[in-house]
């Protein structure tokens, strides 16, 4: 399989992280990381914000797919449409430059990279960092961004060797 490069987004309201690796699906590499800060002002101001960096970033380091932790619903509805907004801020971002775009549940993305569902952000932290070979010290948004990346780099990778195994039938 071909190396492919691929941004992860952890979305929030005030704080999106991000990720990027490259992938052949066996073996993934550290390429940037980081979080975009959005503030505290209105919040079409801050999604704004979000989809202009999230834009800049495609233009920079020109990913070829994007993955984004889906929305889970809060105890509180309205935090929870903020996510939603800060999520489609950043896809729109992503399919304005041509990305697929797939999505994951902060759930699946624990169970690809730490093996439990249930997994606390330490730990997914610390796998992150164990596999990327980068430090442990990650900023919480930025390492949740970089999970979300790698999942689906194994996500995709599992899915493209099922259809090639499936297609010598």
């Amino acid at each position: 399989m071909a190396r492919t490069r691929i941004l992860g987004i952890d979305p929030g309201s005030r704080l999106t992280g991000y990720g990027i690796v490259e992938s052949d699906g066996r073996r993934s590499v550290h390429v940037r990381n980081g979080c975009i800060r959005a503030g505290s002002g209105p919040l079409p101001e801050r999604l704004g914000i979000i989809y202009r960096e999230v834009e800049a970033i495609v233009a920079d380091y020109r990913p070829g797919e994007l993955a984004v932790e889906a929305v889970f619903v809060a105890r509180n509805a309205a935090s929870a449409l903020k996510l939603g907004h800060a999520r489609g801020a950043a896809i729109c971002a992503g399919v304005h430059h041509g990305l697929p775009v797939s999505e994951y549940s902060a759930r699946v993305v624990k169970q690809a990279l730490v093996g439990s569902g249930a997994a606390d952000k330490r730990q997914v932290r610390h796998m992150v960092a164990r596999l990327l070979s980068v430090d442990d010290d990650l900023q919480e948004d930025a390492a949740d961004a970089l999970a979300v990346a790698l999942c689906h780099a194994h996500t995709r990778s599992t899915l493209g060797r099922y259809h090639i195994a499936g297609s010598r039938r």
